[in-house]
């Protein structure tokens, strides 16, 4: 599914790389430690999460994720919007818990 698709049905909100949104999206990860999101999200997936910080953004660089969610309508840091926008990442949050999310993504087909 294209991940402005799935913008669109889960009313995300887009924070940074809204010109990078016209990707496949192959999967979804869910997990607030980095470490396990380095470990276990694989390119192309969607990585649901609470954390909000800058290393977001490298982790989801370096493992060339479709985008981040960010749940719970945690704020993000000016900072990490430009970073992301800089590196290219989408960056988007929503009022959903991160539960919400996997179930509503996986009711789209992305499983």
């Amino acid at each position: 599914m294209i991940l402005k698709a799935i913008i669109e049905a889960l009313e995300l909100r887009v924070v940074a790389g809204a010109k990078h949104t016209d990707v496949e999206v192959t999967g979804g990860y869910t997990a607030d430690l980095l470490s396990c999101a380095m470990a276990g999200a694989a390119a192309g997936n969607l990585w649901i999460t609470l954390q909000s910080h800058l290393n977001v953004v490298a982790v989801a660089s370096l493992n060339e994720l479709a985008g981040v969610i960010v749940t719970e309508g945690r704020p993000i840091a000016a900072e990490t919007a430009d970073k992301a926008e800089e590196e290219g990442v989408v960056l988007l949050q929503t009022r959903l818990t991160s539960y919400e999310v996997a179930g509503r993504l996986w009711a789209l087909g992305v499983q």
